[in-house]
């Protein structure tokens, strides 16, 4: 009886195998390109990071410090500066002088709070800050649920400013816990005005970016804005910004705590046009 003979059929290649293939190379090619750009892209900081560039910041976590020396890179026509309150204890002025390589020029310094407290650090902040020769301003830290006046009475009670001090700062962090958000405004604009009619020069309004965006652009247009945003991957300066407290985890000699670090949207020479005359 004759055998009968079995072919087997030649092992093909399934069109899903290579679409697979391609979807991985591709996959694989993206993730490679992009590592090659973010590598190019954050070069300085990259080089920071490795101290290939500088050891200045020894006390400074390196991510933080390539961080903050990328956003210096990309902005070293700006005014740099910084902020203080008793948070940073006892500081010696005589030894500030740069940030890195980085020159300060001007500080913040926080005066009050609420409608009867004052920073224990200011009045010596405040007189150092001005034997430094740094362009100085004072800020008061508002409490949503304490009445708006009695607040702008204890800054100005507190605070006296004179010719080359920046305009008094206004901080609005927190939403109102008894209030509504007319209400919270309305207390706002009234320490605004109470202060404005004091000093005879418009307040500046510090504030986080989204508390910005959320309640007081629209509300409060023709204000000078000071912003805080400290995201990681925001490396430049929106237009309508005057000042931007890009992180929080400054080093500073002199300070021995850390410090947020600010910039000016404008030249030095801008800056002195917006201080007290």
């Amino acid at each position: 009886m004759a055998k009968t003979t079995v072919r087997k059929r030649p092992v093909r290649k399934s069109t899903a195998s290579k679409s697979s293939f391609w979807t991985k190379f591709t996959l694989i090619s993206l993730i490679f390109f992009s590592l090659l750009f973010a590598v190019y892209h954050y070069k300085d900081a990259l080089l920071y990071y490795f101290s290939f560039k500088s050891n200045h910041l020894v006390q400074q976590n390196k991510i933080d410090g390539a961080r903050i020396h990328q956003v210096l890179k990309r902005h070293e026509d700006l005014v740099l500066g910084f902020d203080v309150s008793e948070y940073q204890g006892k500081i010696d002025w005589a030894a500030i002088d740069s940030m890195d390589h980085y020159k300060l020029h001007f500080v913040f310094v926080r005066a009050t709070a609420g409608s009867d407290r004052v920073d224990s650090k200011f009045k010596s902040n405040w007189e150092e800050a001005k034997e430094k020769s740094l362009i100085r301003g004072a800020y008061h830290y508002y409490r949503p649920n304490e009445n708006s006046i009695e607040q702008a009475k204890n800054f100005i009670q507190t605070v006296k400013l004179r010719k080359g001090d920046l305009p008094p700062v206004l901080d609005i962090e927190k939403l109102p816990e008894s209030q509504s958000l007319d209400s919270l405004k309305l207390g706002l604009q009234r320490w605004l005005n109470y202060v404005e009619k004091h000093y005879k020069v418009k307040p500046i309004i510090y504030s986080g970016e989204k508390y910005y965006q959320d309640f007081l652009e629209d509300e409060f247009d023709g204000y000078t804005f000071w912003i805080a945003n400290y995201n990681p991957w925001k490396e430049t300066m929106d237009d309508d910004w005057n000042f931007w407290q890009f992180t929080e985890k400054g080093v500073i000699d002199g300070i021995p705590e850390k410090v947020d670090l600010n910039l000016y949207n404008g030249t030095p020479k801008m800056l002195r046009y917006l201080t007290v005359n």
